[in-house]
């Protein structure tokens, strides 16, 4: 239960806000302009996002105050190191966990089951958890929470439970707070004007600290996430309105976050300044509003996007409407560059750009800057397979699945009392011999973290005939980790951090190695280059650099 004696923020602040009224019904038509609005480069709203922002033709009446973000620096160094927790399966354990995913739905008749099937095709951003919080008719805030994928955490049952036109929904891996069933989100809490509910992507770099003040003042925190932080600041603002409360909090967090919250008549979407997680809307043809990580999701719920959430952007929907604010100004953008490389399915679209196409032209550049003499192109699946096809195409060279995955393991599995070599990985992944015997192979994979799976992919395929095996990996070495919503290893255990190309090559036993160069990655990007996040790759932290 949150205490309500600890860090009291300070009186509101002037905002710039764009109030859009809007019809829910889908009879009211919306026209979108054809361009993103255009990213801020001082450190206040301005007009000029107003004026391009959410829904420009229904404009109806705007107010013009300034609002000054202060800046504070995050060192990485003090930071909570989000070091992957254990995990059954080896072949997962060696790649970047994806953050978690959001889902949000206002005013449809059928809102837990949409978000349920939200959530399912968002199960591939988070497989330890999930839960769905739905606004009942009676005013309350009702929750379903379970470990486990979408699938085994709820049924028919459960979701009659989840009655009311408006939900939020989570899928989680952990980057902060350990895998259990209370840290499952969203979160609901209750507090003086009311009860709230939150689901939360990315990660809060100034947590630790928010928390220890808040400890300091006598509050009880019951996980160990860092969302429930989010919640101890809305519950100590001194701002009598929810949205009050919500830009008091969202002024003290620091990091990566794309937030939904519901109340008992609202649903509010945010995200951060940088713009770090994705965040989309979509809308459905009964005129229902939906938030969402990607857009895949919009597409299995047959709602047509909309645009994204922009950065610093909260958007509110409540009876009257659909609001946008202008709460933190964006200094820089940077969204995490990984979206494309491995979290997002190929068929979103993430931060304005095709996935696919991504990855596509990714596989292009290493064929034509790291060619070799080869036989067949081969993926490691799944997130492999699109680099793959354009290294290919290229290159000239037949595709083919040398590796089949297996999507039927548990979360858990008996291992013979005889030790299998390389168990894990063999449980997912296995080589087609008529593929690969006699050839000279070149396996694109996304990325390398550890190495040791890629070392046991190679000794697979070479006992299954392949003559050579290249590997090409279609992103720069991983030389740090990331701090903003990705569960990565800590530096020491990331083996580009440690070898050189050629040691690495050495270690994973392959006949050739090599990288997309980030020099190429940047200018694939083209214009967009400097809104995205490489900390990954080079160590530099972006709010280190405002």
């Amino acid at each position: 239960m949150l205490t309500h004696n600890s860090v009291h923020s300070p009186p509101p602040t002037p905002i710039s806000l764009l109030r859009t009224k809007m019809s829910l019904s889908a009879a009211t038509p919306i026209s979108i302009p054809n361009t993103a609005p255009s990213h801020l480069s001082d450190k206040t709203c301005s007009n000029t996002y107003l004026k391009t922002s959410l829904f420009k033709p229904l404009l109806t009446k705007t107010t013009t105050a300034s609002f000054t973000f202060t800046h504070q620096t995050f060192s990485p160094l003090s930071a909570k190191n989000p070091i992957s927790e254990s995990y059954p399966h080896e072949y997962d354990d060696d790649k970047p966990r994806e953050e978690c995913g959001v889902v949000g739905i206002y005013n449809d008749p059928e809102a837990s089951r949409i978000c349920y099937l939200g959530l399912h095709a968002l199960q591939h951003r988070g497989q330890e958890g999930a839960g769905i919080v739905s606004a009942t008719p009676d005013g309350l805030l009702k929750s379903v929470t379970g470990v486990g994928l979408v699938s085994e955490v709820f049924n028919q049952s459960k979701l009659n439970q989840l009655t009311g036109n408006n939900a939020i929904g989570h899928v989680r891996y952990s980057t902060a707070g350990q895998s259990m069933l209370k840290n499952v989100q969203p979160f609901v809490a209750s507090y003086r004007f009311g009860r709230v509910a939150v689901a939360h992507n990315g990660n809060l770099v100034n947590y630790q600290t928010l928390r220890a003040e808040f400890e300091k003042n006598g509050s009880i925190f019951a996980t160990s996430s860092d969302t429930e932080v989010v919640l101890h600041l809305i519950a100590a603002s001194q701002g009598r309105p929810f949205l009050i409360r919500v830009i008091e909090a969202c002024m003290k967090l620091k990091g990566a976050y794309s937030l939904v919250f519901l109340t008992e008549d609202k649903l509010v979407a945010v995200r951060d300044p940088f713009g770090f997680r994705p965040l989309v809307i979509g809308r459905r043809s009964n005129g229902a509003i939906v938030f969402a990580s990607e857009t895949c999701a919009l597409d299995l719920v047959e709602a047509k996007y909309v645009r994204e959430v922009e950065p610093g952007e909260a958007v509110i929907v409540d009876k009257d409407g659909v609001q946008s604010m202008c709460l933190l100004p964006h200094t820089e953008l940077k969204s995490c560059v990984f979206e494309h490389i491995y979290f997002s399915l190929p068929n979103s679209v993430v931060f304005g750009k095709s996935v696919y196409e991504s990855r596509r032209k990714f596989g292009e550049i290493l064929a034509i800057e790291s060619p070799v003499d080869c036989d067949v192109v081969i993926a490691v699946p799944d997130s492999g397979v699109v680099a793959a096809i354009g290294y290919a195409n290229k290159a000239g060279v037949p595709f083919q699945q040398g590796l089949i995955r297996s999507h039927y393991v548990g979360r858990t599995f008996i291992e013979p009392s005889q030790q299998i070599r390389d168990f894990g990985v063999k449980l997912k992944l296995s080589p087609v011999r008529a593929v690969l015997e006699g050839k000279r192979v070149v396996v694109v994979d996304d990325s390398i973290v550890r190495g040791t799976t890629s070392s046991k992919i190679v000794r697979m395929l070479k006992e299954a005939g392949a003559k050579e095996v290249h590997m090409r990996i279609a992103s720069p070495p991983i030389i740090a980790s990331c701090y903003y919503g990705v569960d990565t290893p800590s530096s020491e255990e990331l083996i580009s951090n440690r070898m050189s190309v050629e040691e690495i090559r050495e270690f994973i036993g392959c006949d050739s190695l090599a990288f997309l160069k980030i020099d190429s990655l940047k200018k694939m990007l083209a214009g967009d280059s400097p809104n995205f996040c490489y900390a990954c790759f080079s160590g530099n932290y972006p709010e280190l650099d405002c």
